[in-house]
């Protein structure tokens, strides 16, 4: 059997790729509106016309490809393997809105000698500035097929399918941009001397303007520089001067071709210009963004509350008392039916009672997302960064920590500096993620009432400040001599949100956090049961009060080491115990904890909310509201969750993971101590 053509996606960040790439494919991959959000290359079976099926490849989004990151270096990479691992025809997508920029790339995918299809995306957008681009026009110019195609909502696909169908047959080898008499004298210099490693005319031009792929002879580069100083008629001065020669040839293509296919029109201020000049402004940008996420948790808490309650008062009542009583009809044991009652039903189930809150904080994300907004969030938040002297591309593998901590760490691969990426994944696990969320809910909706939605804002503002703050000593104290590096972002236009868009992105964001917690908390409400069902001094396994147990008794040790931060209580350990596996857990540990302490000896049967409450007026001593808001600080502060600490140890390494380790659960504490030692002053 012949095996699956390999064809490979290519474009500039945000030019739609990754949407193309769904909507070929069916498959469901993250799509966002800032660069990187494509680390790895993504693969999936395409079928085209007459039932032939293609294997399709989503590579990192580059505007080059002479990289100046590591994912860039995964397209350059992938594209210029040698033997079968090679692509056997590539799409380029281009921007139809950013015409010229597209076309620089697209110069040297043309110069891989790789079959090219080139899928033309934002083409409503360029219409809609005036600019409109004809793909028969363009494809004349570029002499390659052109399909004009609508990514988001799956228009053109098939007409671009049916045009790589034709090209693979064809296996027809574009024609490469001519760059000029005396860079072409030059290539042809060049090219006997070259390795056959590589495709001869890419090395060539890689070569002249100063850039020595991996497997090259080092010394080939000082030949290129020779060659190159002999054929031009101004000879470069410096090193530099062979990369901006090769470059203004190239962009003098590119603008040769956007003339021969777009009508020249006086430039005009777009609707998206005019909202950016308030949304982007220097100092306006900042409190907006803190506003809109104001009132994205505002809307979550007020909407979700009676939707949670009932959900969760359904779990916990009817369905744990159903239970309860089937299994003592069927003359189950005690111990079982303390787990599936006060285990499984009580700890699973107020996990399950926030997913109307996930919901709705996915689909308000999910509406910011594809409206374009975001992307404007991440280029405020760069500016932010940048005055303290962190680089300006970390700001995004930092946004996309809010939502994981996990993918953001991989996502520093992004950043071309090894210091930086240390300095990033250093500073990632004290962006607040998703799985915090719940618990911020939790304690903010019983101690805070209707101020729940600021509470949970100001602990993202905190978030932040910390990111800040602490990266800023880390710069001045290990990183003094690293180099800034500037934030290179696209920003879409401004667009109305598609209910299809919205609908993929909220499904994939709750059923990752339903898919994560789910076997999470499993097995730590299994863990935990297990725990309180062993006797500690004395007693019958099952039947013994939770606080005598061996879950008890770890949480006791644990304890005091609290008490100056106001939750010296077991009840309080065993929630961040369980939260160092991961977050999910800490809102079932709560709930369980509770529910197995002795009837009739403690708070169990009184409602969780009047628990929790009696909890930290006992441990604070009536210093109630610090205290919540100390253990929600540490909740913070400290380690996010098992799989974080192996995703750093592979990403830095286990001394700098451990060392980040005692930095999270130091700055936890002093932080949890401080708010409670200061509030107990004012509370």
């Amino acid at each position: 059997m012949t095996a699956a053509a390999t064809v490979a996606l290519v474009g500039n960040p945000n030019v739609g790729k990754s949407t193309l790439f769904n909507a070929a494919t069916g498959a469901r991959q993250w799509v966002g509106n800032w660069p990187g959000t494509t680390v790895e290359v993504s693969e999936g079976p395409w079928k085209l016309a007459a039932g032939r099926t293609i294997r399709l490849l989503d590579l990192p989004g580059t505007h080059s490809l002479l990289p100046a990151a590591p994912d860039e270096a995964v397209t350059r990479d992938a594209l210029l393997a040698a033997g079968p691992d090679r692509p056997d025809l590539v799409v380029a997508v281009v921007d139809a809105a950013n015409l010229t920029r597209s076309l620089y790339l697209l110069s040297q995918i043309l110069e891989t000698g790789l079959p090219t299809v080139v899928a033309m995306t934002m083409t409503d957008v360029a219409a809609g500035r005036g600019t409109p681009v004809a793909a028969d026009r363009l494809a004349k110019a570029l002499g390659v097929p052109v399909v004009s195609l609508v990514a988001r909502g799956g228009t053109g696909v098939p007409a671009l399918a049916a045009a790589v169908d034709a090209t693979l047959t064809e296996a027809r080898v574009p024609i490469a941009p001519h760059l000029g008499d005396d860079v072409e004298s030059a290539i042809t210099t060049l090219k006997p001397q070259l390795p056959e490693h590589y495709p001869a005319r890419w090395l060539a031009l890689a070569l002249l303007a100063g850039d020595t792929p991996p497997e090259v002879p080092a010394d080939l580069a000082a030949t290129a520089r020779t060659i190159l100083t002999e054929a031009t008629d101004e000879p470069p001065a410096c090193d530099d001067d062979g990369e901006i020669l090769i470059a203004e040839r190239r962009y003098g293509w590119a603008h040769d071709v956007r003339a021969a296919v777009v009508a020249p029109v006086a430039a005009r201020v777009t609707r998206s210009d005019r909202v950016d000049r308030i949304v982007t402004h220097r100092w306006l940008g900042v409190p907006l963004f803190l506003a809109v996420m104001w009132l994205v948790f505002e809307l979550t808490t007020t909407v979700a509350k009676p939707l949670q309650d009932a959900f969760g008062g359904l779990i916990t009542g009817p369905v744990a008392d159903a239970a309860s009583d089937l299994l003592t009809a069927l003359h189950a044991p005690r111990p079982l039916i303390g787990l599936v009652r006060d285990g499984f039903i009580n700890g699973v189930g107020q996990v399950l009672s926030f997913v109307p809150l996930m919901l709705i904080m996915f689909v308000l994300l999910a509406l910011l997302e594809d409206s374009g907004y975001m992307a404007r969030a991440a280029f405020v938040a760069d500016r932010l960064m940048r005055t303290i002297g962190l680089p300006g591309r970390a700001v995004l593998p930092l946004i996309v920590g809010f939502g994981c901590n996990v993918p953001a760490i991989a996502g520093t691969r992004v950043l071309a500096n090894p210091r930086h990426r240390l300095l990033t994944a250093l500073l990632i696990p004290f962006t607040s993620c998703n799985a915090r969320l719940v618990v911020y809910v939790l304690l903010a909706g019983v101690f805070f009432g209707s101020q729940a939605g600021t509470v949970v804002f100001a602990m993202y503002l905190v978030s932040i400040l910390l990111v800040v703050g602490i990266g800023y000593l880390l710069r001045n104290i290990m990183f003094r001599d690293m180099a800034d590096e500037p934030l290179v972002l696209d920003l879409p236009p401004y667009r109305r949100p598609s209910l299809r868009v919205l609908g993929t992105h909220t499904w994939q964001k709750m059923r990752g956090f339903l898919t994560t917690a789910s076997g999470i908390i499993v097995a730590t409400v299994t863990g935990v049961w297990l725990l309180a069902s062993i006797p500690v001094g004395g007693g019958t396994f099952g039947e013994v009060p939770a606080e005598h147990s061996a879950l008890g008794a770890v949480s006791s040790a644990v304890s005091p080491a609290f008490a100056p931060a106001g939750f010296d209580d077991w009840h309080a350990g065993a929630a961040l115990v369980s939260g160092f596996v991961a977050k999910e857990a800490v809102v079932a540990t709560i709930s369980q904890s509770y529910s197995l302490d002795d009837p009739g000896h403690g708070p169990a049967d009184a409602p969780l909310s009047d628990s929790l409450r009696e909890t930290f007026r006992q441990s604070s001593s009536g210093h109630t509201t610090p205290a919540v808001l100390a253990f929600m600080m540490f909740l913070l502060a400290y380690t996010p969750c098992m799989t974080t600490l192996a995703v750093l140890r592979n990403t830095i390494g286990m001394r700098m993971t451990l060392l980040s380790v005692a930095m999270q659960l130091s700055v936890a504490w002093l932080l949890a101590v401080a708010v409670f030692q200061l509030g107990r002053v004012f509370w």
